[in-house]
């Protein structure tokens, strides 16, 4: 299928886009195509990529909020985790396609329970994932078997699907969660499978203190002790960090995700992006228990403003830096060629209404789009050259909600 999108706004000027099958053919010239859509008024711009997250977790949106993260966890999120179904996954997944697609946001990664179902969800909705199978062993050698299992069956399943929009990943949750075989089992795995790692790192200074404790070293160390730190890992929150610590990640390549909403509404701390902007620095909303949405929009205010306020800087994390985090650099990390409106590119584009109160009068396009607009403002979302909402609209919409409320409330009933 082709696409012509004509008279759309480009770097501040009017110009055609040509997509064809899946790819940013033309930029300039006027080409026939299958389907014609008018820019009139709307600004052309790069999907936004979400690095960390848990995509069916919006089924737990606002169920568990303003509590204590230990207890938050132990006595609202782990055990309603432990009742999920398949159907819950695939129709939470969907429910968070659907906000995404509504949203801006054109790839994520993510990590849970039920792969599969994910990622048929996931299929159904075009969107572009990377998916891990949340891998927690809790230093058991039986349940690590299991695990194991689960993780080689989850990754064959999806690669079964040869579906070039949903690549399989490894997910080991964290230090506190899964043990030094494991680690070294799920490296060796990535490196013969050529598969990323989905992970979390310094989320809490308890995790950080309690490692200590236990091992007499910090965490970034340890990793790389076991051979773990690579340019194929992309480590999520990074909050609790020492300048070698940094120097580890930054020697090895290792990608960050930066999480600022959930980090904030958890109180785990603050990422210091002054001594980490030379590492690949992407941006992810976490899951929406703990955000409690996934619009990249709003992530990437909090995400500048965050940073301005908490280091009392106000040139930290300028607009357009912020706007490449959330685009350019969340495709480098996960290693597929989209980011930028560019001929050779994957056709994962947006157009945004122009006509918005909150892009007027838009003097600066990108600053607006970071500091005042919201994923309200996307007209048009096109992932992998295929259109998958236009004038705000998703085909099946009302039925993903309906489902979604509907599995939500057996859940928490069970």
């Amino acid at each position: 299928m082709s696409i012509l999108i004509k008279n759309v706004l480009l770097d501040r000027s009017e110009t055609h886009v040509y997509v064809e099958d899946n790819i940013i053919q033309e930029i300039g010239k006027k080409i026939e195509a299958d389907c014609v859509i008018d820019g009139k008024n709307k600004a052309i711009l790069p999907g936004m990529v979400n690095t960390h997250t848990h995509a069916a977790m919006c089924l737990f949106r606002g169920y568990a909020d303003d509590m204590k993260l230990d207890e938050w966890l132990q006595t609202k999120i782990w055990p309603l985790e432990l009742k999920l179904k398949p159907e819950d996954v695939y129709w939470g997944t969907k429910l968070a396609c659907l906000e995404m697609i509504k949203t801006g946001t054109t790839c994520f990664n993510d990590m849970y329970f039920f792969m599969e179902n994910a990622a048929n969800a996931v299929d159904e909705m075009g969107l572009r994932a990377f998916l891990s199978y949340g891998f927690i062993d809790l230093f058991n050698e039986e349940k690590r078997e299991k695990e194991i299992k689960k993780t080689k069956e989850t990754i064959r399943n999806i690669e079964n699907m040869r579906n070039d929009r949903i690549k399989p990943a490894l997910g080991p949750h964290a230090v506190y969660t899964v043990s030094e075989e494991a680690l070294r089992w799920i490296k060796n795995y990535a490196d013969e499978k050529n598969l990323i790692i989905h992970f979390h790192l310094a989320e809490t200074k308890k995790e950080n203190e309690d490692f200590v404790k236990k091992h007499n070293k910090r965490i970034v160390k340890y990793l790389e002790e076991i051979c773990f730190l690579d340019k194929k890992l992309i480590a999520a929150h990074c909050i609790w960090l020492t300048n070698m610590d940094i120097n580890l990640l930054e020697k090895h390549n290792v990608k960050i995700s930066y999480n600022p909403a959930s980090n904030m509404k958890l109180a785990s701390g603050v990422f210091n992006y002054q001594k980490m902007n030379k590492l690949t620095v992407s941006l992810g909303t976490d899951g929406c228990a703990s955000n409690n949405n996934l619009d990249m929009f709003e992530e990437m205010k909090i995400g500048s403003l965050l940073q301005k306020s908490y280091f009392n800087d106000e040139t930290i994390m300028p607009a357009k830096e912020m706007f490449n985090i959330a685009t350019l650099n969340g495709a480098k990390a996960l290693g597929f060629n989209a980011g930028k409106i560019e001929e050779g590119k994957l056709a994962d584009i947006l157009l945004m209404d122009l006509k918005k109160t909150e892009i007027t009068p838009c003097h600066d396009l990108i600053s607006d789009l970071v500091y005042s607009a919201n994923g309200s403002a996307v007209d048009t979302t096109i992932c992998n050259g295929k259109i998958l909402m236009e004038n705000r609209k998703v085909e099946g919409e009302e039925e993903i909600l309906e489902k979604a409320k509907k599995v939500a409330s057996d859940l928490i009933s069970r």
